[in-house]
């Protein structure tokens, strides 16, 4: 398994499309990727799944098909549920 955080952010255009094309080579090849980015047009665009943190735990796990930048941030943005 690999960590990314932020490995596009502050780059050309050119470079952060080959970083893409790389991550998703790597996947392919069976390599577990958690790619960390404040964009969230890239975070759709580069993963397969999205997972949602709150609290240091996974609130939501999502395949990335099913979801837009709106429903994205939605999620993102909803506060945190009160514990029972």
């Amino acid at each position: 398994m690999i960590v990314l955080d932020e490995p596009t952010r502050g780059i050309d255009v050119g470079a952060k499309v080959e970083i893409q094309r790389l991550v998703g080579e790597l996947a392919d090849n069976g390599l577990s990727v958690v790619f960390i980015s404040a964009e969230l047009e890239e975070v759709l665009r580069v993963g397969d799944r999205v997972a949602i943190l709150r609290a240091g735990e996974v609130a939501q796990t999502l395949p990335a098909a099913s979801l837009n930048p709106d429903t994205l941030m939605a999620l993102v943005a909803q506060p945190d549920l009160p514990e029972a």
